[in-house]
């Protein structure tokens, strides 16, 4: 368990910090050698689970816990607050859960740069497509091994996606199958090039930009790039994202493989 801080390790705000802090999430810090650090807010109305998540954070030089929540209202506000590199989220809290919490964040054209990490107990595939489909950069189970943890946050943390491997691209297609595409899914895929529609197809076929590059025979580099144009023009903020919507327009079919 970390030890307790005492009130004069923490520097007293200034008058024009008095207001904000007022209402910050419980475990909120100032700025400080942290903003150095993958700063994360945890998440989850179970005291005793934070607790636990902020142990194992501790654990590590390069991450930093910048403020805790109980629910997905005090989320999105201690991410407003704190600007953290990654939100570590539960899906199910009391008030306002994890997956609008998620949303919020994810529709905020000043948190761009934070990234929902989703962990939860829950494996139900209905949990992984709406967490990603709200614009989660990863999920994990809540068993998930803490070296795995800490190195899911960095992932996360430096814009990669990331799914557990109990939870793969299978379970987002399963989900898939059983919704029909968008009405407006061809609308939205006009906007792309016929070769960004291409390699957005082998994204959610589960290849890498080596192995796009490999398979429509360009460098790595210009897959990334087509990458990046294809969620720019989407809205996708990272490739899991992507192959949400892949799927959702009626680009890539269930079953269909690629």
């Amino acid at each position: 368990m970390p030890h307790p801080r005492s009130p004069e390790d923490v520097p007293a705000p200034g008058p024009a910090d008095q207001d904000a802090r007022a209402d910050a999430p419980q475990g909120a810090r100032p700025e400080g050698p942290a903003a150095r650090r993958v700063r994360v807010v945890l998440a989850d109305d179970q005291t005793v689970v934070r607790a636990g998540f902020r142990a194992l954070l501790d654990l590590s030089d390069d991450l930093a816990v910048v403020a805790e929540a109980a629910d997905g209202e005090q989320a999105v506000r201690a991410a407003r607050l704190t600007r953290p590199d990654v939100v570590l989220m539960d899906i199910r809290m009391p008030a306002v859960d994890g997956l609008e919490a998620t949303r919020r964040i994810a529709a905020d054209p000043e948190l761009a740069a934070t990234r929902v990490l989703v962990l939860t107990t829950y494996e139900a595939d209905e949990y992984v497509f709406e967490a990603l489909r709200a614009g989660a950069g990863g999920f994990l189970l809540k068993d998930v091994e803490p070296d795995e943890l800490r190195e899911a946050i960095r992932t996360v943390a430096a814009g990669r996606s990331l799914l557990a491997p109990a939870v793969t691209r299978r379970v987002i297609e399963e989900f898939a199958r059983l919704r029909a595409p968008l009405a407006d899914g061809a609308r939205r895929l006009a906007r792309l090039t016929g070769r960004e529609r291409e390699v957005m197809a082998l994204v959610a076929a589960g290849l890498s930009n080596e192995e796009i590059g490999a398979r429509l025979t360009m460098s790595p580099l210009t897959a990334k790039t087509h990458v990046s144009r294809a969620m720019t023009k989407l809205g996708a903020r990272d490739r899991a994202q992507l192959v949400v919507i892949a799927y959702e327009t009626g680009l890539v079919r269930a079953g269909s493989g690629e």
